[in-house]
């Protein structure tokens, strides 16, 4: 992953790692797989971001190679030949220092006295000492980690707070039977995954167009809806048909939806630039969208036993913007556990807390928008056709004087 899309926390976490050993690692494994190929996209992705640990790390880097099974009885200084120069220059960049260990074969031990051996002689090679990293730069990191977590804590007393009071006036408001959600996002984001985990099963693959769903969850009649995923281009470049995909899908759960969930991945990092085109996108529908709106994370996995608030925190202010102007309200998903019944219930009553906060209103359109919409949908195919047969008139046309002119020269 180029290091533009690697979130702080990412970052941080990779500084800090080489200070949870002291005073400093003896070595530091780059770990690459010998099953696929090490482009330059891989280099530049390893460079920018062995570079947070300063220039020195190359003087205690080893190449281990895995998945050596792969290999089969190929000597892999023949693989490294056969390779691209990009990991040729990782491997002399290591100072010609590498190591394959097949992991499918724990118990031959030698493939790791060999590794061993080698991080000892790269010591010795070092004067016996360890990797240290600049302390100005740990501390730096340090500093800015218990600031998140302050952050973090701050953020959770909040939102816990804020739910109580929600949840406290849920009791005097009827029941609700059925829900509505729209999930809108980038594509890649994990929107189809998210809507196969809320209904408890893997019921399509990912698609382009709007895709509508139903089933029972937690004794609740739920609808979700799929918006067409966007990308980094702009909004302004987009297509008018896309724009209309994208405003439909909050009108396929009529009378509408009751939340509209942001899928947002959190591995990848939210930053400025993300944050204007997921603006722009949701300019398409009034001012009002923003109070039935809840960032819902995916790929929760990613986090292990970090708070979500912590990344919220160390992410910057860009995600903070989203987060807040969704008013605190957010959900992690780990949708490689889609059948995690605790975590969709989670969502289900935040889903009905966005409800409550809203006087048990659903999200609305305009009076006029949808007219139009629709209205400019019915006229595409019309004005498909017109295009069709002007197109065909134009080529007899062309045929006509093509013949014509023939006809002329075979006289001549």
């Amino acid at each position: 992953m180029p290091i533009k899309e690697s979130t702080e926390l990412h970052k941080n976490e990779i500084v800090l790692s080489v200070s949870l050993c002291p005073p400093g690692p003896h070595a530091l494994l780059l770990v690459i797989r010998l099953d696929i190929v090490f482009t330059e996209v891989e280099k530049t992705a390893l460079m920018e971001h062995l570079k947070l640990l300063t220039e020195k790390a190359w003087s205690r880097a080893i190449v281990l190679f895995t998945r050596g099974d792969w290999l089969g009885d190929t000597p892999i200084e023949q693989h490294i030949e056969s390779e691209k120069k990009d990991l040729q220059w990782l491997v002399e960049k290591c100072g010609n220092r590498y190591q394959v260990l097949n992991n499918m074969n724990r118990s031959d031990k030698t493939q790791v006295t060999e590794l061993l051996e080698k991080i000892e002689e790269m010591v010795a090679a070092n004067s016996g000492g360890c990797f240290e990293m600049d302390q100005k730069i740990l501390q730096k990191v340090e500093e800015k980690r218990r600031a998140n977590e302050k952050g973090a804590e701050k953020r959770m007393m909040k939102v816990q707070k804020q739910r109580e009071d929600l949840r406290s006036q849920i009791i005097h408001t009827p029941y609700l039977t059925e829900m509505r959600i729209v999930l809108m996002g980038y594509k890649f984001a994990g929107k189809t995954s998210s809507g196969n985990t809320i209904l408890g099963r893997e019921e399509i693959k990912r698609t382009v167009e709007i895709v509508k769903r139903q089933g029972e969850v937690a004794g609740r009649h739920i609808t979700v809806v799929e918006a067409p995923g966007w990308s980094d281009r702009a909004l302004k470049e987009r297509r008018e048909a896309f724009k209309q995909q994208i405003m439909l899908s909050a009108s396929l759960c009529p009378p509408g939806p009751h939340c509209l969930l942001l899928v947002i991945r959190v591995d990848t990092a939210f930053k400025e630039k993300e944050g204007k085109i997921l603006n722009g996108y949701m300019k398409l529908f009034n001012q009002r969208v923003w109070s039935h709106m809840m960032v819902l994370f995916t790929f929760g996995d990613y986090l292990g036993d970090t708070p979500i608030e912590q990344h919220i925190e160390s992410e910057g202010k860009t995600l903070q913007w989203l987060v807040e102007k969704c008013r605190n309200r957010y959900h992690i998903l780990n949708n490689m556990t889609w059948d995690d019944d605790a975590q969709v219930s989670e969502l289900l009553e935040k889903v009905e807390e966005v409800v409550v906060a809203n006087k048990g209103c659903h999200f609305k359109m305009g009076r006029t928008f949808l007219p139009e919409v629709e209205a400019k949908k019915k006229g595409e195919p019309a004005k498909a056709k017109e295009k069709m047969v002007n197109a065909e008139k134009q080529s007899k046309n062309i045929k006509k004087s093509t013949s014509k002119n023939h006809k002329i020269t075979t006289k001549q």
